[in-house]
């Protein structure tokens, strides 16, 4: 077994490095999966550079929501304290959410990290480069802006692909800030100050990972504090559900309540001595459901069997505020954050998402046009002239009605920015 899982991992290390290579001898950023590297030669042009924010879906755009509206600096003098301006007011963002790729925490489970990582360097080669898909037409276009810091807006992205988009950036030799927001819940866990256990509602990918355990863990550890339970519950339908895929037809609120009575039966396997206090929603779609998923905590206490199990009163952490703090504070640090005043070169922010090509021969397609769900889940890398899917602007009418209607709702930011 750990033969196999070494050969396993080189695997993963050797497709990486093959598609780093991709990118270097492509390097005018025509082809496919490759970026033009001059884009950040002038030091002051990068600065007014916008932000790369992406995720496999639309769950990041709670992310994206934190940094439009995040007002816990003085923009003036960098120090922390809310002014009344958006810490970001002058930056501008764009998003990708790889929609016909998601959900990335199912990838695991049928032993194909490989490509899932592939998909990550992919998400960001795309947010490096110029080059995307008009909605109507047959060629790409080449006029999207590079960016000058990416975030991973995306739990399962961040478990599977942090590390080797650093290693990527430093191997291209781009000034590319690259932020995760796993590292962000742990610290999000340490400020909630809480005294009972935790769990973890996340992707089974990010639970296979154990990424969200480990951190928090290392992350009270290095504050001094003790360890309390931990529990994980991996899901394969919540967010694809929040995302309103008509692959899982059952209420939000339904798989909510799934979900909840798992995490809460896995913990109590735990064997603790405190109640279930702390929620981490480890999962950008998630906070989009938040009422849902404490409705359905608030059900399991009338239950006799949890009624002593679970808190009364939760705290859940959206890891998405300590990410955007975290930003702010690496832009400044690498001197790259726009100053009152000063303008990017966007006049708006951008949102683009992922869609099957259908004209590319020996793709597979489900009834309601998006990839067949075996065939999405039975690639592999390597194959960098091949493109089954295709980045285009995102508009509210290519989101689902129901995951529309949660954004319109609870990311009125975004919304506002999305409907321009």
């Amino acid at each position: 077994m750990k033969i196999l899982t070494a050969l396993l991992l080189l695997a993963v290390a050797v497709h990486s490095a093959d598609l780093i290579e991709h990118a270097r001898a492509h390097a005018d950023g025509k082809a496919a999966f490759s970026f033009d590297a001059s884009a950040w030669d002038d030091a002051e042009a990068t600065r007014h550079l916008p932000i790369g924010v992406f995720d496999s879906g639309i769950g990041g755009l709670t992310v994206l929501e934190a940094l439009l509206t995040l007002d816990t600096f003085n923009n003036e003098t960098l120090q922390p304290g809310a002014d009344g301006v958006p810490d970001f007011a002058q930056e501008r963002f764009i998003y990708f959410g790889d929609q016909a790729n998601m959900p990335y925490g199912n990838y695991s489970a049928v032993n194909r990290t490989d490509y899932l990582r592939e998909l990550i360097l992919k998400d960001a080669v795309f947010l490096l480069g110029r080059r995307f898909w008009p909605a109507q037409g047959t060629e790409p276009l080449y006029q999207k802006a590079p960016v000058k810091a990416i975030v991973i807006a995306c739990n399962t992205a961040t478990a599977y692909g942090l590390e080797d988009l650093r290693k990527a950036v430093a191997a291209w030799k781009v000034p590319v800030i690259v932020i995760g927001v796993v590292e962000a819940g742990a610290r999000g866990v340490l400020e909630s100050k809480t005294t009972g256990g935790i769990g973890i509602l996340a992707t089974i990918g990010t639970c296979s990972s154990q990424v969200y355990p480990r951190t928090i863990t290392s992350t009270l550890g290095r504050a001094g504090q003790s360890v309390p339970v931990i529990a994980q519950q991996g899901s394969p339908t919540l967010a694809g559900a929040i995302e309103g895929d008509a692959a899982f037809p059952d209420s939000v609120s339904a798989y909510a309540l799934k979900e909840a009575r798992s995490l809460a039966e896995a913990y109590r396997d735990s064997k603790p001595t405190a109640p279930l206090q702390t929620i981490v929603l480890g999962c950008t779609h998630y906070p989009l459901a938040k009422e849902e998923i404490d409705t359905a905590f608030a059900a399991l206490r009338k239950e006799d069997a949890f009624r002593d199990l679970i808190a009364e009163q939760r705290t859940f952490v959206n890891p998405a505020e300590a990410t955007a703090r975290e930003l702010f504070r690496e832009l400044a640090q690498a001197k790259l954050r726009l100053k009152s005043g000063e303008v990017c070169l966007l006049d708006h922010h951008q949102f683009y998402l992922s869609v099957p090509r259908v004209e590319e021969v020996g793709i597979q397609l489900s009834g309601d046009g998006s990839l067949d769900k075996d065939y999405k889940y039975s690639r592999s890398p390597g194959h960098h002239d091949f493109e089954d899917t295709k980045n285009v602007p995102m508009s509210p009418a290519l989101i689902p009605k129901n995951s529309a209607k949660l954004v319109r709702e609870r990311l009125p930011a975004v919304w506002r920015s999305l409907s321009r």
